[in-house]
C-alpha cells in the first residue's frame, strides 16, 4: 500500500488571494483613474487576472517536488563525469 498522499503545504494559502480580491468590490467599484479610456473598472478586473496567475505561479514554483532522480544516476556525481 502506497503512502498517502500529502498536498497540504503554507504555499497553497496564497491561492486565497486571486479568489477574494475579486470579491472585494470596493476595491474597484469607481470610473477613474481612467487608463486607455477604460474605466477603472475594467482594468483592474484584467489586473487581477495577472494577480492569479503571478500567485498560481509562485505556488507552483514552491510546492513542486523535485525531479526523480534514476537509480543509475545516483552513484555518480556530476563532477566525476568531468575527469
Amino acid at each position: 500500500m502506497s503512502a498517502p498522499r500529502s498536498d497540504r503545504s503554507p504555499w497553497n494559502w496564497l491561492l486565497v488571494i486571486p479568489i477574494v480580491l475579486p470579491l472585494i468590490t470596493p476595491f474597484y467599484n469607481f470610473d477613474s483613474p481612467r487608463l486607455w479610456g477604460f474605466p477603472a473598472f475594467y482594468w483592474l478586473q484584467f489586473s487581477f487576472i495577472l494577480v492569479g496567475v503571478i500567485t498560481t505561479s509562485i505556488v507552483y514554483q514552491m510546492t513542486r517536488k523535485p525531479p526523480a532522480v534514476p537509480a543509475g544516476d545516483r552513484t555518480t556525481s556530476p563532477e566525476a563525469s568531468d575527469e
